[in-house]
Parts: structure tokens; sequence; C-alpha cells
């Protein structure tokens, strides 16, 4: 059911703080709604809501929605929490992200971009390609887009480019116009029953694109090929490497400072093309594919190569997304939010292609024990790209369950099936302290992980 919103409706998050909230809440203030939220903690994005002049409740009690109609929750938030037990006594409507996204943007075109891995770049790249035309989209990103400094931004024009997030399958409830498919993977498990359950949400969106839009499905995924056998409607194109995609990848050059490609166009009812001389400031064939698939929407909106060329050679970046933080005795120090085994191998494979002569180096912090559990052996094989990994606590996310397993055998698996040296710190200080001691030569480190990591590799230079 859709729920009709109205101005004088006073919607509250809870969990405001979280990067797809966040991003939600700042296009419903735009948009003229009456919007408050809570979180536990204050953050770089509570900052942001704050300067929006969006009422911020510090903790999460019962009397924080004393006067709201609407309620919002993420995926993050327990069935015990006292906002969400109230709402629930009270009767109020309690609508997921996923679906006040869907109401959002229900009288939109837009093109919304799901999989495991890859959507925030991705939405970004499409994102970067439209500022170089006359349509002004609404935008709503699962990080910060660093060109508009925010995770969202509200347009002019009747398009929106979403990223939309798969982690309690609240994705199902957007009507897509178009739409990407980067990859499935096993993640989100609290949620999703099996892989068959996931990929049966996943089918289910795609099929909800209409005929006259289309779905891009990376072809290189194995999973998404077993989801192409079952979509009875053909209304979808393929791109990736592999020889049969209809936007074929070809002539891949990498440097540190750019990646370059061709793309072999092989469309329905038209002639072969072939495009040239794409440019991106990004590295790792992950990102080339994420590349292709902007471009391929693009295309077929009509965009000019010319405009497409540029918007992704003046894209800027997403925070988190292999940014470069500072140097240290000649040796750079990036931060990455893969926190996933097959992103921690796509980014590695990456930096290996062009720092094959560089010692790399992985500072690495687990995020959410369920994760670690359910992915254990695949972890312990992701990375085999690295040269040294230097492995720290577990970051938790509030989960409370057991381990399982002695997180020193955990780490002796790495060094075993990754075959790379391996190093344990138990906190930020002890991290300065190895690092000063230990990292010189021609070496290149990455902080890896989803939690607090990110923190501890910025503040780095102030305690070394």
């Amino acid at each position: 059911m859709k729920i009709e919103l109205a101005k004088k409706e006073t919607i509250h998050f809870i969990g405001i703080g979280g990067i797809g909230m966040s991003g939600l809440s700042l296009i419903m203030k735009a948009k003229g709604f009456k919007v408050q939220g809570s979180d536990i903690v204050i953050n770089k994005n509570i900052e942001k809501l704050k300067k929006q002049n969006i009422k911020i409740f510090l903790g999460h009690k019962k009397q924080n929605i004393k006067d709201v109609t609407i309620v919002v929750i993420s995926s993050a938030i327990k069935k015990n929490n006292p906002e969400f037990i109230e709402a629930r006594r009270k009767k109020l409507p309690i609508i997921k992200r996923g679906k006040m996204l869907a109401n959002l943007v229900s009288f939109m075109k837009n093109i919304v971009v799901v999989g495991s891995h890859g959507k925030t770049t991705t939405t970004s790249l499409v994102s970067s390609i439209f500022e170089k035309t006359k349509l002004d989209p609404t935008i709503i990103n699962g990080g910060i887009i660093n060109s508009i400094k925010s995770t969202a931004k509200l347009g002019k024009s009747d398009w929106s480019i979403l990223e939309a997030d798969e982690s309690d399958g609240s994705f199902v409830h957007i009507s897509p116009t178009y739409s990407i498919l980067t990859n499935i993977d096993r993640e989100h498990m609290d949620f999703y029953r099996s892989m068959k359950d996931i990929k049966k949400y996943f089918l289910k969106f795609i099929q909800k694109v209409p005929s006259f839009g289309k779905s891009f499905i990376c072809i290189d995924d194995r999973i998404n090929n077993e989801l192409i056998k079952e979509i009875k409607n053909k209304n979808f194109y393929t791109y990736g490497v592999k020889s049969n995609a209809n936007f074929l990848i070809k002539n891949i050059y990498q440097t540190e400072r750019y990646s370059k490609f061709d793309l072999s166009l092989s469309l329905p009812n038209k002639k072969k093309l072939v495009l040239k001389n794409f440019k991106i400031p990004l590295l790792g064939v992950h990102n080339i594919r994420n590349s292709t698939a902007a471009i391929a929407v693009a295309f077929i909106l009509g965009i000019s190569i010319s405009n497409i060329k540029k918007g992704l050679m003046n894209f800027k970046g997403v925070q988190r997304r292999f940014n470069k933080i500072f140097s240290y005795n000649g040796i750079d120090f990036f931060d990455d939010y893969a926190h996933h085994p097959t992103e921690i191998e796509s980014v590695l494979e990456g930096v290996k292609a062009v720092y094959g002569k560089h010692e790399k180096v992985c500072i690495f912090q687990p995020h959410r024990i369920s994760r670690l559990k359910d992915l254990r052996k695949e972890f312990s094989y992701s990375f085999k790209d690295a040269d040294i990994v230097i492995l720290c606590p577990i970051y938790t996310a509030g989960e409370k369950i057991k381990l399982g397993f002695n997180y020193y055998d955990f780490a002796k698996e790495i060094v075993k099936n990754s075959e790379v040296k391996l190093f344990m710190v138990n906190n930020k200080i002890q991290l300065a302290k190895f690092i000063k001691k230990n990292i010189y030569g021609n070496k290149i480190v990455i902080g890896m992980g989803a939690g607090s990591i990110s923190s501890w590799i910025k503040n780095l230079p102030k305690v070394m």
C-alpha cells in the first residue's frame, strides 16, 4: 500500500545517521516535509542534517516520537527499539527506508542501481554523466559523492538516480524505469534464508522494469547468469568482458592515475559499433565494469558520447572507495569500504594491476560477527593479492552473538590460504605503533572495512 504523504505530516527517522537514512531525510526535507530523527551517536551525516535544520534526538526514547505521524526505519533497527515499540503502540505507519524511497520516486523516471557490490560507485558514475547534460536529477546514493559533497541532492527534473539497498529486501517495492544489476553475492544472510531466496528477490525486481525501460546486467557475474536464464521477458542488455556481452569491454589499460578501455556494442537490430577511449580516474576491472554500466544506460537514453566521456573523466569519486588519505615516509595510505571477501579481492586485484612492484599492506577490520561467521572460509582466501595483512578486532556493529571460533585460528587461516604475513593489533594505538615501526620502503597501505577503520586510518598521522 502506498502512503500518501501530506505536508502536515511529521516524519521521524529511527537511525537517521545511517548513510541511506540521512540521504533520504535530506530529500524529504528539501521537498518541504517536516523531518526529524534519532540516533545513538553524532557522526558527519548528522552534522550535515543539523545544518539543514533537521531536528536530531541523541538516543532512542519513546518521547522522541510524541508528535510524529510517520516513522521510517532501516534494516538495522531492532524490534526492541523503544521508539519502534512506541510507534507500534500508537499504531503509527512504520515504513522501511526502501518502501519510503519507492513512494518518493513513484511518479519520477528513474535509474535504479542494485546488486551486492559496486552500487554506490555505479550510481555516482551515472550521476556524474548526468551532470554533463541539461537534466538535473534527484540523486540518492549510499555514499558521499565528492562532487556534491553529500549522499543526496534534490533535482529540478523528473529524473531520479537511486542506489537501492538490498539488505532487507525492501528494494523490490521500487518500480524502476531503468535498472542496473552489478552482481549477486552471499550477503545479508540474517534476512535472506538462502542464495535461492536472494535470487528470487532480484528476479522480482528485474521483472518490474517496464517494456519502455531496460535493465543492464553484468554478464561476468556467475549468479547474474543464473538469473538471466530465469528472466521471462528479455527486456535487458548485458555488459562485461565476456565475449557475448551486448556492451563488451575491450583493450583495458590501467595506470595509477586512470584506467582506459573500449566498448564493442552488439545490440539487437543495430549495426555493430565500437566506442573507443573511455577514461576513468579509477583503478580495477570492477570499476571498469561499473563505468560500463553507466555508459550503457546513458547511451540508450541518448546522451552524447562526448558528454558520457566528460562525465566519466571528471568523476570526483566517492568517499571510502579507494581514497588516498595521506603519505608517510613516501608511502601512500588509502581508505576503502571493502568489507566482503568479493570486495576485498576486487580492490586488491586492481591494486596489484597498477602497483605490481609495491609491497601491498592491507589493514583489515572485519565488520559484523554474523558476516565473519558466515564467510569465514571466503575471507581467509580473499587476501591473495596482498603481501601483509594487519588484522584488527571485529567491529561488531552492535551484534551480541558469539563468534563460534577462535579469532587467532582465523588469523592463521588467512596466513595459510592467502599466503601472506599477518600481524594482529588490539586497538588504534597499537596499529599506529606498528605502522611507525614497520612500514617503510616500497609499499602501499590500504585500510579496509565498514566500521571504525576509516577514522583509525585518518587519525594515524596524529598518533604516529
